[in-house]
């Protein structure tokens, strides 16, 4: 027998398990959403892309003026269809929701959770308490929306080489409650390379 074998066996045991997996992954950690470390992918919309156009397309709306038009401000603001016409599949919530939240904390509108495409509420609770209230009371207490927000999101793609570019654009129009388009805006967020990476 080899008397070198043992020896080399017991050097191994001692080798704590964590080096021998040093190089194998990335060890998992929580990082700022959108933040600088986050993922960009060159052919996928990023979390940080759904801030971006977001942000970009919000502050834009409060801008244009469009929302002061209101008899009784803040103006009533109903969600309909956000479509998404992209070759990927995720939920256009990513969008719609932050952009609720930045409107509601803008004080410049409010937005319903009662009313939604196809009378299906998003919130069906609060959609029962609040006919409840109007059978109740004899009277129609819901205000109508304002205004709705549609829009879609679209996808172009090219590429020279190995080098991929794909160009999302985010658009949303504000329609009030005669059926005209009191605003329109759209957001382009053009990536390109090769390959993802992190920290851009």
């Amino acid at each position: 027998m080899n008397p070198m074998k043992p020896l080399l066996f017991s050097l191994l045991l001692a080798i704590p398990a964590s080096v021998l997996w040093t190089g194998c992954g990335t060890p998992a950690r929580r990082i700022e959403s959108g933040g600088r470390e986050s993922i960009t992918t060159v052919g996928h919309i990023d979390t940080q892309d759904f801030i971006t156009a977001a942000e970009a397309s919000v502050n834009k709306l409060l801008a244009s003026g469009a929302l002061d038009k209101v008899a009784n401000p803040p103006a009533v603001l109903a969600v309909s269809v956000v479509r998404n016409d992209t070759g990927h599949q995720f939920d256009t919530d990513l969008l719609t929701k932050k952009i609720r939240v930045k409107l509601n904390t803008s004080g410049k509108a409010l937005t319903t959770t009662t009313m939604g495409v196809g009378g299906k509420a998003e919130d069906p609770l609060a959609k029962g308490l609040q006919s409840e209230r109007e059978f109740l009371e004899d009277k129609k207490v819901t205000r109508a929306p304002d205004f709705s927000l549609s829009g879609k999101i679209l996808e172009t793609r090219a590429s020279a080489g190995n080098v991929k570019q794909s160009t999302f654009s985010f658009q949303l129009s504000l329609t009030d409650n005669r059926g005209l388009a009191l605003w329109e805006g759209e957001e382009e967020i053009t990536k390109q390379g090769s390959r993802a990476t992190v920290g851009f």
